[in-house]
């Protein structure tokens, strides 16, 4: 059973959500807007928050910043809006993933169980160059500084190295990052390396795309 925060404006949405991921076993507390939320967070914890990005006086994306400087946290993001530049930013400031109005309950809650599921192998270190995932530890550093990933890009860290020198289907990515598939015209996985390759600075380079395949992670030579 998890603990999820359900942030929306709209009554109907918050209450069906909640309905839904009751019946599902979760525990769920609800919030109408940006600052009830706020107010929420701070009294307790909660696994994951999914939070409508439209909402008056404090949008989503606002709300999550303000969370993430209190702690960590998983973040769905609800939202009418599908322009690549909303959903870039919102995996910038940490969110992991997105639901378009109207969306399928049973969908928005698979996404949660997804988030929700850990990885029970034990942990390793991988090093490349000056780049060294520690699996133990769930960190990142780059030449010995810590690099801050969202939680997304570092499990698509993980698999590409884990992978290093094979060429990873696009497909192969997904089931393995998200648990499920996106539909063909979705571009949250490119979105994804693109942020990744941006915050792994010089190495951003190691992670090569294959046309009409996938990507592929490789020391430069």
């Amino acid at each position: 059973m998890a603990r999820l925060l359900i942030v929306d404006d709209e009554a109907k949405i918050r209450e069906m959500i909640a309905k839904y991921a009751s019946h599902e076993g979760h525990e769920t507390v609800l919030a109408c807007n940006g600052k009830e939320a706020l107010k929420l967070f701070r009294e307790g914890d909660y696994d994951v928050v999914i939070l409508d990005v439209m909402m008056p006086e404090m949008d989503g994306y606002e709300t999550l910043k303000k969370m993430k400087e209190i702690r960590d946290v998983h973040c769905i993001f609800l939202t009418a809006l599908g322009e690549e530049y909303d959903r870039v930013y919102g995996f910038d400031i940490g969110g992991e993933d997105y639901v378009t109005k109207p969306f399928s309950l049973k969908e928005l809650m698979m996404r949660i169980n997804v988030i929700l599921k850990r990885d029970s192998k034990s942990g390793s270190r991988i090093v490349v160059d000056g780049l060294v995932l520690d699996e133990d530890a769930h960190t990142v550093t780059i030449n010995g500084e810590r690099a801050d990933l969202a939680n997304k890009e570092y499990e698509l860290l993980l698999y590409l190295m884990k992978n290093m020198g094979n060429a990873l289907t696009r497909q192969a990515i997904i089931s393995k990052v998200w648990g499920y598939e996106y539909d063909s015209d979705d571009r949250t996985l490119d979105t994804h390396m693109k942020l990744l390759r941006k915050d792994l600075k010089e190495y951003g380079s190691y992670i090569t795309t294959i046309r009409g395949v996938g990507y592929r992670f490789e020391k430069e030579i």
